[in-house]
C-alpha cells in the first residue's frame, strides 16, 4: 500500500488543488473522505455538473490540478465536460461510478481519463493515483491559454450564401486580427469551402470526426491546411461520408481547435441536427444568414423562437443579397418577420459575386462593396474598430 503520509505536491512542491464533481452527496463524501487522509491537498466539492461546459470548464483548469468527476448521475454530459477538461492537458481528471461497466470505463479512458475508481472505493487505488498526479506538469495558472472564440456560419435555408459568407469572413478575420484563425467546414455532405476559397487541399477533417478519442492537437495539425491569406482551414472530405457526423465527435474538434486557434470559424450550413452540440454553446457567436424572401424569412422566424430568442448579443443576423431598391417588404415588416432588425445587410452584388466565381481570388481579396462589409464584420469579431477622424485602428476586446 503507498505510504499516504506522504505529501503529494505539484512540479514545484505547491499543494494539489483538487475538485470532486458529482451530485451524488454519498458518493462524493466517500471520495473526500478518501482526500482528507492527505498532506498537501487541498480540495473543494462541487454538487452539480458546470452548467455551462466551456467556458467553466475553463475555469476548472485554471484552478485545480486535479479533477474528479462522478459519471453516473448523466454520463453524456459528464463525458464531454471530461472530453473538454482532457483536451488542455494541463489536468490530470479521474472519474468515478457505482454502476459502470468495462465498456464504459475503457470509453472515458480513451477519452483522457488517467484514473477510472468503481465503488466501493478502494482507499489504496486514491493514494496510488494521488502519487501519480504529482509527475503530471501542469502549467502555472496564470500562463493557461483561455478557449478561442467559437463563430458559427449558419443558413435559414440552403442556398442562402453560408459558405460564401462564412468563409470569406474567415478570411478577413484571420488577416484583420493578424490572429491564429481556423475555418471548419461542417457542410456535410457537400461541403465546399476549400472550393470557394480556391484551395486545394490533400487532407480533411474526416479523420477528426472518425477518431475523436485520438484526436488532439497534434493531430488537428496534420489535416489543416494553410491558405495563401494566412487562414487555416480543415476542408470537408472530397468523398462522400460513409457515417454520420456524431456529437461526441464535434464536441471534441471544437474543444481542440478552440485550444489551438485564436478563432475558429464553422461553416455549419443548415445542419440543425447539430444544435445540441458544442457549436452552439452559450459562448459562441452564431451567425444566422438569410434572405429577404418569404420561404427565408419564415425559416429564420422559426429558427428565432426554437433555437435562438435567448442568444441576445450572441446572436447576429445577416441579411445576404441585399437591395433595398427591390424589396417587396418594407424594413419594419422585415424586422417583424425576422423578431428583429437585421445585424448586418449584405449588399447584392451580382458583379463581384460573378467575377470571384470564375476567379481564384476570394471574395474578401477583391474590391466590392460585399468585401468591405465582411471586413467590417470581422473587425467587430476581433473587437478593433476605426478610430474617427484617424487612418489607423485599434483593439478594444478580443
Amino acid at each position: 500500500m503507498p505510504d499516504v503520509s506522504k505529501a503529494p505536491t505539484g512540479p514545484d512542491g505547491d499543494v494539489l488543488n483538487v475538485a470532486i464533481l458529482g451530485p451524488d452527496e454519498h458518493r462524493r463524501g466517500v471520495v473526500a473522505g478518501a482526500l482528507k487522509g492527505h498532506r498537501g491537498i487541498q480540495f473543494k466539492e462541487f454538487a452539480s455538473y458546470p452548467p455551462r461546459l466551456g467556458d467553466l470548464s475553463q475555469a476548472l483548469i485554471q484552478q485545480y490540478q486535479i479533477v474528479i468527476v462522478d459519471i453516473d448521475n448523466d454520463p453524456e454530459y459528464a463525458f464531454k465536460l471530461i472530453v473538454s477538461l482532457c483536451a488542455s492537458g494541463r489536468t490530470y481528471v479521474m472519474a468515478y461510478s457505482a454502476q459502470a461497466e468495462t465498456k464504459t470505463a475503457v470509453r472515458f479512458m480513451r477519452a483522457g481519463v488517467r484514473e477510472f475508481f468503481t465503488f466501493p472505493l478502494d482507499p489504496a487505488e486514491i493514494s496510488g493515483a494521488l502519487e501519480r498526479a504529482t509527475t503530471h506538469r501542469t502549467e502555472p495558472e496564470n500562463t493557461a491559454k483561455l478557449p478561442g472564440k467559437l463563430m458559427v456560419f449558419m443558413g435559414a435555408k440552403g442556398g442562402c450564401g453560408v459558405t460564401t459568407l462564412g468563409a470569406n469572413f474567415a478570411l478577413a478575420l484571420a488577416q484583420e486580427s493578424a490572429r491564429d484563425t481556423l475555418l471548419i467546414d461542417l457542410g456535410l455532405p457537400l461541403g465546399d469551402v476549400a472550393i470557394n476559397l480556391g484551395l486545394a487541399t490533400e487532407f480533411s477533417l474526416g479523420p477528426a470526426l472518425l477518431n475523436p478519442e485520438r484526436l488532439d492537437a497534434n493531430m488537428l495539425s496534420t489535416l489543416v491546411t494553410k491558405h495563401d491569406s494566412g487562414l487555416w482551414v480543415l476542408a470537408a472530405p472530397t468523398e462522400l461520408p460513409d457515417n454520420p457526423t456524431t456529437l461526441e465527435a464535434v464536441d471534441k474538434l471544437m474543444v481542440v481547435a478552440r485550444e489551438a486557434y485564436d478563432y475558429v470559424v464553422v461553416d455549419a450550413g443548415s445542419r440543425l441536427d447539430l444544435m445540441e452540440s458544442a457549436l452552439f454553446q452559450p459562448s459562441s457567436i452564431v451567425y444566422l444568414v438569410t434572405q429577404v424572401g418569404i420561404s427565408e424569412m419564415r425559416n429564420t422566424n422559426r429558427l428565432m423562437l426554437k433555437y435562438f430568442s435567448r442568444r441576445g448579443a450572441n446572436l447576429q443576423l445577416v441579411v445576404n443579397r441585399y437591395k433595398s431598391s427591390d424589396l417587396v417588404f418594407e424594413e419594419a415588416q422585415i424586422a417583424r418577420a425576422l423578431t428583429r432588425p437585421p445585424d448586418w445587410k449584405i449588399p447584392d452584388d451580382y458583379a463581384a459575386a460573378r467575377r470571384t466565381r470564375n476567379t481564384p481570388t476570394p471574395l474578401a481579396l477583391a474590391d466590392s462593396s460585399i468585401a468591405h462589409i465582411l471586413r467590417e464584420m470581422s473587425r467587430a469579431a476581433a473587437g478593433i474598430v476605426a478610430e474617427k477622424g484617424r487612418r489607423g485602428i485599434f483593439r478594444i476586446f478580443g
